[in-house]
């Protein structure tokens, strides 16, 4: 793709399916995702400290973006009660 959108954040550029790579923009890696149960690379870039994430499928979205919003209260993640308010 001659030009990407900029919102793209992927920085996964070696990856066939990166929208710099072809011409069909994200539907492929969108189509990839779908397919494994998964969310795309882009999602994760949009929560910080994404790197410690354990894999790519929603469960691992969801605890990502839980822990971010726990580290902003200031609670522990080992803290269930307090999860649990989420």
């Amino acid at each position: 793709m001659k030009k990407l959108s900029s919102f793209c954040t992927c920085t996964f550029t070696n990856c066939a399916l990166h929208p710099q790579n072809h011409d069909n923009g994200c539907s492929l890696c969108i189509s990839k995702n779908l397919k494994n149960e998964e969310i795309p690379n882009c999602f994760f870039n949009m929560v910080d400290g994404f790197d410690n994430r354990s894999g790519y499928k929603f469960k691992d979205f969801a605890e990502s973006v839980l822990n971010k919003l726990l580290e902003c209260e200031g609670v522990h993640n080992d803290d269930k009660f307090n999860r649990n308010k989420f």
